[in-house]
C-alpha cells in the first residue's frame, strides 16, 4: 500500500514538473532519488512524454543560434581572416588586442632605438657637445621609448630629433613609419567595423512571443506579427522562415534539425516588406506547406521549430542588418488572432505597441488543412471560418450519400432537400 501511494505521489510530481519546465532551459531535470524497487514500479510512459515535451532550441528567442562549434582541427584557418576573426571577438577581448598592440610595436622599436644608441655609444657622450649622436636627448631606455611613440604617432615634440649622421637610424625610422600606419590602418579599421555594426539594430526590431493559426480569408494561416521601434527604416526588408524538424527519408536516412521551406510570400512578393508599421505575416497552409497534415491535436505532439529571418539595409548606415527569432510548439497558438495595434489619430496614425503580443480566441476549426480541404470538396462549399460550426451537417451529408446511388450523387449540385420534396411529388403524381 505504501509503495503504491508513492508511486501515484512520484507520478503527480513528475507530470506538474513537466507541464512547468521551460522548453527553453539547457538545464537537464534532476530527480529526486528513489528506491530501485519504486524507480522500477514507475510507469515508463512518463518519461517518454516528459522527452517528447522538451524541445531544445536551434535558435534562441533573442537570435542567437544555440549552436557550438567543437573539435575544429583546422584552427589555421581563423589566422587566414584575421581581420573577421578580430572583429567577431567580444569587446573586452577586442580592447586589450588593440591596446597590447600599440605597447608591443612601440617597446620592440623602443628597444631597437636603444640597441642603436648603446652600440654607437651614444649612451656614454650624453653631455658631450662635440659628439653626434644618432638620436638627441636620448639618454636611456625610457627616453628610446618615448621616442618610438613620437615617430610611430608622429607627435614630434621637437626634443629628441634624429640626425643625419646615423644611417642605420634612418632606415629604422622608415620601416617603423610604414609599419606603424599598417598597424593604425588595420586596428583603427577594425574598431570601426566594430562600432559600426548593425547587431544593435537588429533590437529593436520585434517579433511577437506567439504564432497563431487561424483562418483568412477562407483559409487556414499560420502568422505571426513583426515591427520597427524605430523612426529611422529598415531599405529592402524582406522576411524568410524555416521549419527545423527531424525528419527520415525513405530509404532509412535520418537527418537531424532538417530545414524546410516555409513561403511567406515568395511567389507574390508579400515576403518584401515597407516596415513602417507592425506587419503580420502570413504562411497559407496548402498542399506544399509542411503543416499541410497537422491539426490542432497533433500540434502539441510535434517536435518542430519555426525560425523566422528579417533582413534589410539600416538606412542610416547601409549595412545589412538581421534579427532573428525562432517559435516552438508550444508558442504556436491554434483559433487565435492578434489584436490590432494601429489606430487613426488627428493627422497621423498612432502604433500601441502594449498591444503588440496581445491575441484574441477566434472561431476555427481543430482539423487540419488537408482534412478541411477533403471536407469542403465533399460538400463543394466554400472552406471560411463557418465550417467549423456545420461540421456535424457535413457527417450528416457523407452518412446520406453513402446510401444513394450514382446517378443521385451526379446531383450533389442541387439542394437534398428540394430532391426529397421532388421526389414525393413523382410518388403521388405516379
Amino acid at each position: 500500500m505504501t509503495m503504491a501511494k508513492l508511486t501515484e505521489s512520484m507520478t503527480n510530481v513528475l507530470e506538474g514538473d513537466s507541464m512547468d519546465q521551460d522548453v527553453e532551459s539547457p538545464v537537464a531535470i534532476h530527480q529526486p532519488k528513489l528506491p530501485k524497487q519504486a524507480r522500477d514500479d514507475l510507469p515508463r510512459h512518463i518519461s517518454r512524454d516528459r522527452t517528447k515535451r522538451k524541445i531544445q532550441r536551434y535558435v534562441r528567442k533573442d537570435g542567437k543560434c544555440n549552436v557550438h562549434h567543437g573539435n575544429v582541427r583546422e584552427t589555421y584557418r581563423y589566422l587566414t581572416d584575421i581581420f573577421t576573426t578580430l572583429v567577431d571577438l567580444k569587446w573586452r577581448f577586442n580592447l586589450l588586442i588593440f591596446v597590447m598592440v600599440y605597447t608591443v610595436t612601440w617597446l620592440f622599436f623602443g628597444m631597437i632605438w636603444w640597441l642603436i644608441a648603446y652600440i654607437r655609444g651614444d649612451m656614454d657622450h650624453v653631455e658631450d657637445p662635440s659628439w653626434t649622436p644618432c638620436v638627441t636627448n636620448l639618454n636611456g631606455f625610457v627616453s628610446a621609448f618615448l621616442f618610438s611613440i613620437e615617430t610611430e604617432t608622429t607627435i614630434g615634440y621637437g626634443y629628441r630629433v634624429i640626425t643625419d649622421k646615423c644611417p642605420e637610424g634612418i632606415i629604422l625610422l622608415l620601416i617603423q613609419s610604414v609599419l606603424g600606419s599598417i598597424v593604425n590602418a588595420f586596428m583603427v579599421g577594425c574598431m570601426f567595423v566594430k562600432i559600426s555594426q548593425p547587431k544593435k539594430r537588429a533590437e529593436t526590431l520585434v517579433f511577437s512571443t506567439h504564432a497563431v493559426i487561424s483562418m483568412r480569408d477562407g483559409k487556414l494561416c499560420l502568422m505571426f506579427r513583426v515591427g520597427d521601434l524605430r523612426n529611422s527604416h529598415i531599405v529592402e526588408a524582406s522576411i524568410r522562415a524555416k521549419l527545423i524538424k527531424s525528419k527520415q527519408t525513405s530509404e532509412g536516412e535520418f537527418i537531424p534539425l532538417n530545414q524546410t521551406d516555409i513561403n511567406v510570400g515568395y511567389y507574390t512578393g508579400d515576403d518584401r516588406l515597407f516596415l513602417v508599421s507592425p506587419l503580420i505575416i502570413s504562411h497559407e497552409i496548402n498542399q506544399q506547406s509542411p503543416f499541410w497534415e497537422i491539426s490542432k491535436a497533433q500540434l502539441p505532439k510535434e517536435e518542430l521549430e519555426i525560425v523566422v529571418i528579417l533582413e534589410g539595409m539600416v538606412e542610416a548606415t547601409g549595412m545589412t542588418c538581421q534579427a532573428r527569432s525562432s517559435y516552438i510548439t508550444s508558442e504556436i497558438l491554434w483559433g487565435y488572432r492578434f489584436t490590432p495595434v494601429l489606430t487613426l489619430e488627428d493627422g497621423f496614425y498612432e502604433v500601441d505597441y502594449n498591444s503588440f503580443h496581445e491575441t484574441y480566441e477566434t472561431s476555427t476549426p481543430s482539423l487540419s488543412a488537408k482534412e478541411l480541404a477533403e471536407l469542403a470538396n465533399r460538400a463543394e462549399l466554400p472552406l471560411s471560418w463557418s465550417v467549423s460550426s456545420k461540421l456535424n451537417q457535413h457527417a450528416e451529408l457523407e452518412t446520406e450519400e453513402e446510401e444513394k446511388n450514382p446517378e443521385e450523387q451526379t446531383e450533389r449540385n442541387g439542394d437534398v432537400a428540394n430532391l426529397e420534396n421532388e421526389s414525393k411529388v413523382v410518388t403521388l403524381d405516379s
